[in-house]
């Protein structure tokens, strides 16, 4: 009984969010495990782009909500019905946290996942979204069984960290992209989900890979994750240039920036019949020219993905680290502990000094 009342008094520390630009490091109430989940200490997490956009209020968020969603660290404590792991296990978890039982998830739609909450609550990414995150020192887990997903020995943290939502989410806008062996693909913006979008494509066979950027280091780092050429948008017609490079236009463009001009040049680099597949978020009006559709006749595709997440995606993702396949390392270029988080989203927010991703350790 005392222990309890221990437990429960106890805190930690965690990233708050209260209002657009407003984030602080506080103490808040540390969580508990219920029938079904697990408590995690954090050992590792990072800050992704989709944070900046609830940071400048493009994206909504209740305030005083701990945000955050990449999450690597030690379970703590494993609720009632929980089986299969033990205290003291390190696991990497998804972005994406799917329940399994729903409608989404027994329609092999596992990232859609409404947790009984709908579609509102965009699809099944809660963590940081429409639950406390994982920019802390501990993380309640829902649906622990589906989504803690053990660590091999063999692999560190840092090497493990940025499969749980950028490297899951540019793969499946390889995957969504349903590239074949052969074709030629653009992927536009090579910040670091458009860095996994191109090692994805380069993983699905892809013949020809362009990438599409400005910044000298992003465009070194898309030639080391598999681009053939990068072209720089402030001193080319990409689009005139990938229907050359291409012979008259891309099988697949994968858009990782999330804006009108990116969006549209996609759907215009492409080949008749080609396949334009969306990663950004995209906040404000997004239009479709009637030309660069064809007016409907082109015969394109265009898709759309949020990143796939649970057990078996983190599984699946470390096997690639694991044989060599895929190095995610070389995207982590910056480290701050979590007391110096503030610091680190100005520096992530403003892409000074090169930075790709940057390493939380609480």
């Amino acid at each position: 009984m005392e222990r309890d009342r221990l437990v429960m008094s106890a805190k930690m520390k965690a990233t708050v969010f209260h209002g657009s630009n407003q984030i602080a490091i506080e103490e808040v109430p540390r969580p508990r495990a219920g029938v079904g989940e697990a408590v995690v200490r954090i050992t590792l997490t990072t800050i992704c782009g989709t944070d900046l956009h609830i940071l400048r209020g493009e994206y909504a968020v209740k305030p005083g909500l701990v945000i955050g969603h990449e999450p690597v660290g030690v379970i703590e404590e494993l609720g009632d019905g929980v089986t299969g792991y033990n205290v003291g296990d390190r696991v990497l978890l998804g972005a994406i946290t799917p329940c399994g039982q729903c409608r989404a998830c027994l329609s092999a739609q596992w990232a859609q996942c409404g947790h009984g909450e709908g579609i509102e609550a965009a699809g099944g990414w809660r963590f940081g979204n429409t639950i406390n995150g994982a920019q802390a020192e501990y993380l309640l887990v829902p649906n622990a069984q589906a989504n803690l997903a053990k660590i091999p020995d063999e692999l560190s943290d840092e090497q493990v960290v940025l499969l749980a939502d950028i490297a899951s989410t540019g793969f499946s806008g390889a995957e969504a992209g349903q590239i074949k062996i052969g074709d030629t693909v653009a992927v536009f913006a090579q910040g670091p989900i458009g860095l996994c979008a191109t090692a994805g494509a380069k993983l699905m066979g892809a013949s020809f890979i362009i990438g599409v950027e400005s910044d000298p280091v992003r465009m070194k780092m898309a030639r080391q994750m598999g681009a053939d050429v990068v072209l720089d948008p402030k001193q080319t017609d990409v689009v005139a240039e990938i229907k050359r490079l291409t012979n008259g236009g891309a099988d697949v463009a994968i858009e990782a920036l999330g804006i009108q001009e990116t969006f549209e040049n996609a759907l215009r680099c492409l080949r008749p019949g080609g396949t334009l597949s969306s990663l950004g978020v995209y906040s404000g009006k997004l239009a479709v020219p009637y030309d660069a559709f064809a007016a409907g006749l082109g015969d394109y595709r265009i898709v759309t993905t949020l990143c796939p997440g649970g057990k078996e995606r983190m599984r699946r993702l470390m096997s690639m680290v694991q044989s060599g396949r895929f190095d995610p390392l070389p995207l982590i270029t910056h480290r701050f502990p979590l007391d110096q988080i503030v610091e680190a989203y100005e520096l992530f927010g403003e892409r000074r000094d090169g930075v790709l991703k940057v390493a939380i350790r609480p």
